[in-house]
C-alpha cells in the first residue's frame, strides 16, 4: 500500500495507513491430494506512524509523568479509526518510525507503557459510560413502560365504549403517546450499547497491543 503522508499545520508528519498483513494461500496440491497442511499463525495488522520526533506522540500540554501522559488528538484518532477497520479478533500492532538517527530500548519501553497506560484509561471510562447508559436505560424503561401502561389503563377505563369523536380523538392520542414515551430506552438498547461497547473493546486490545519504535533509515544517494 503507498504511503501518504500530508504536512499537518504544525509541520509535523501525517502517520502513514497501516499495510494489511494477510495469511499465506493453502497450495492447491495439498488441497487435491488431501495432505494435511501447516497453517501459519495469524499475524498483527500493523498500524504506522512517521513522527519527527516522539514527543509529537503525546499532548505537550499534559503536565503529567511521561508514562501517563495523554496522547495528542490526532495520534488517537488516527490509531483508532485504523484499529476499527479490523476485525475485533484480529492482532493488532504499532509501528512508530522516527526521524531520529537511534532509538533506545529504554525509551521504546517507556514509549510502549505510556501507549498502553492511556488506552487502558480510555478503557475504564468507556466501561464507566457504559455502565451509566445501562442505568439511564434502566430508568427510561421503567418510566416508558409505566407510562404506557398508565395511557392503556386510562384508555380502559374512561374511554372503553365510547363511540363518539372526542373520546376516539383522545384514545388514539393516549395510545401514540404511550408507545412515545418507550422511545428512549428502545433507543438505548438497540443502537446506542453496542457502539460504546465496541469502542471500548478496541481500548482494550490498544492497551495490549505490540509497540515498536524504528528509527528512519535515509535513502540511498542517487548516482
Amino acid at each position: 500500500m503507498s504511503q501518504h503522508q500530508p504536512q499537518s499545520p504544525q509541520g509535523r508528519q501525517k502517520p502513514s495507513p497501516p499495510q494489511d498483513a494477510q495469511s499465506p494461500a493453502v497450495p492447491a496440491a495439498a488441497q487435491l491430494a488431501g495432505a494435511p497442511v501447516a497453517l501459519a499463525a495469524p499475524r498483527s495488522n500493523r498500524i504506522e506512524l512517521s513522527l519527527q520526533t516522539l514527543d509529537q506522540l503525546f499532548n505537550t500540554m499534559d503536565p503529567s509523568p511521561f508514562h501517563q501522559k495523554d496522547l495528542d488528538h490526532d495520534a488517537e484518532e488516527f490509531i483508532v479509526s485504523w484499529a476499527q477497520e479490523f476485525h475485533r479478533e484480529e492482532p493488532i500492532e504499532l509501528v512508530i518510525h522516527l526521524s531520529a538517527s537511534g532509538v533506545a530500548e529504554e525509551e521504546a519501553r517507556i514509549a510502549q507503557n505510556a501507549i498502553h497506560n492511556y488506552f487502558a484509561y480510555r478503557a475504564r471510562l468507556n466501561d464507566l459510560e457504559f455502565k451509566r447508559l445501562m442505568k439511564v436505560g434502566r430508568a427510561s424503561l421503567l418510566v416508558g413502560l409505566s407510562f404506557l401502561g398508565l395511557c392503556f389503563l386510562t384508555i380502559e377505563l374512561v374511554l372503553a365504549g365510547r363511540t363518539s369523536p372526542i373520546p376516539g380523538f383522545f384514545k388514539e392520542g393516549l395510545t401514540i403517546a404511550g408507545w412515545v414515551a418507550m422511545w428512549k430506552p428502545l433507543e438505548i438498547y438497540l443502537y446506542d450499547w453496542w457502539p460504546l461497547r465496541r469502542k471500548g473493546q478496541i481500548y482494550t486490545k490498544l492497551s495490549r497491543m505490540p509497540v515498536q519504535l524504528r528509527s528512519a533509515i535515509s535513502p540511498p544517494p542517487e548516482v
